[in-house]
């Protein structure tokens, strides 16, 4: 009997140390995917005094990759006369992405925080594919978890997808959750 108690203290204790990395976008299938997350993987987190009793249990990586934006401003007007330097624009379109990562992570922390789920957030830049796997390894992450972006077919066949590279290159377990309309449509 003892023995059988110790089995599934150990089991519950892993649960609970799960350690899982959501890719956030701009997109709702991000925010889609963190809320399957906390509703089916955390939802043993009952009470406040679960998740405050431990330092090592479960914890949600918040990920959101910024797209590059490249300096491709030059002069402007007649004879190459700038009326704004190049510079002031990047900065300006680069405080703008980050206003808006922030808003998008702060979001996500409130939904983790709602369910009393430990959560930490991430801003990283370049190409969001390679970005997510090389975090996923770095942190050591039981399961990376990515929204599935509804790309029509053309788009998917030029852009490609995040998650179908992920899916191919990150070293962890990978969950790709669909949006309900997805799953729905897929059945009909």
């Amino acid at each position: 009997e003892g023995v059988m108690e110790e089995l599934g203290g150990g089991a519950e204790e892993k649960r609970m140390k799960m350690k899982v990395m959501v890719a956030i976008d701009d997109s709702d299938g991000s925010l889609y995917a963190l809320k399957w997350v906390l509703e089916n993987l955390f939802n043993v987190m009952t009470s406040m005094e679960d998740a405050t009793s431990s330092e090592n249990e479960g914890m949600v990586f918040l990920v959101h990759v910024e797209p590059t934006f490249q300096n491709y401003v030059h002069a402007i007007g007649p004879a190459g006369a700038a009326f704004y330097p190049a510079s002031v624009v990047v900065d300006s379109v680069k405080k703008a992405q980050q206003e808006k990562s922030v808003a998008i992570l702060s979001k996500a922390l409130q939904m983790c925080k709602d369910k009393l789920v430990k959560a930490e957030s991430v801003i990283l830049n370049r190409d969001p594919r390679e970005m997510i796997c090389q975090a996923a390894e770095q942190m050591q992450v039981d399961l990376l978890i990515m929204g599935s972006r509804g790309l029509g077919t053309i788009k998917r066949a030029f852009l490609g997808s995040v998650s179908d590279y992920c899916a191919h290159h990150a070293k962890a377990p990978i969950l790709i959750v669909k949006p309900q309309e997805e799953q729905h449509k897929s059945h009909s």
